[in-house]
């Protein structure tokens, strides 16, 4: 692999780890602490990330347990996973809040296949962008004879076989969280 296609590479495993992210965000049914990855709250004025400000567990598959280090950050929490796109209802004892995890149903199941396929298709989309600019630029050097033609071909098919690759990549990640999605 060359060193113009080498930068191009990290920028398409960055989506890669982009798309990973928005597929863990989508829960299936259990537990899983990623889901609550993206919510904030406001601590002392500042929006910190969820993890930062309170011990996530899982006492059991169905049910996230949160315990604030601060017992003042319990109402922001609550409020902040209420006004979240999670669905799921906090239940707040005063001490912890628990996040009941219900069972999905065949049609909400359906719902989040269609997210993830669109997160998927997203993240390929963001490959071929890569791909795009990777070509213009070998193009642009070509034109200014930084590069001869035959440099130009076997660059445009690195970035047409890393491109390639990644797709794949992406449509094996796709269809195992749909897999892990539809599993009952």
């Amino acid at each position: 692999m060359s060193a113009e296609t080498k930068v191009y590479e990290e920028k398409m495993l960055k989506t890669i780890e982009v798309v990973k992210a928005n597929f863990a965000a989508v829960r299936a049914g259990r537990a899983n602490a990623g889901v609550l990855d993206r919510i904030t709250v406001d601590y002392y004025g500042a929006a910190t990330p969820l993890n930062q400000v309170a011990a996530i567990s899982s006492p059991d598959p169905r049910t996230l347990m949160i315990q604030p280090w601060d017992g003042s950050l319990l109402k922001a929490i609550e409020k902040a996973i209420q006004t979240s796109d999670l669905g799921i209802n906090p239940q707040n004892d005063g001490r912890v809040i628990r996040l009941a995890f219900p069972q999905l149903t065949e049609e909400r199941r359906k719902d989040l296949t269609k997210q993830v396929r669109k997160y998927g298709e997203e993240g390929k989309v963001a490959l071929r962008n890569i791909r795009r600019d990777a070509m213009d630029e070998v193009k642009k050097k070509t034109k200014k004879s930084e590069l001869t033609e035959d440099d130009q071909k076997l660059l445009e098919k690195e970035l047409q076989d890393l491109t390639d690759k990644h797709c794949k990549d992406i449509d094996a990640l796709t269809a195992a969280k749909e897999q892990e999605l539809m599993a009952v």
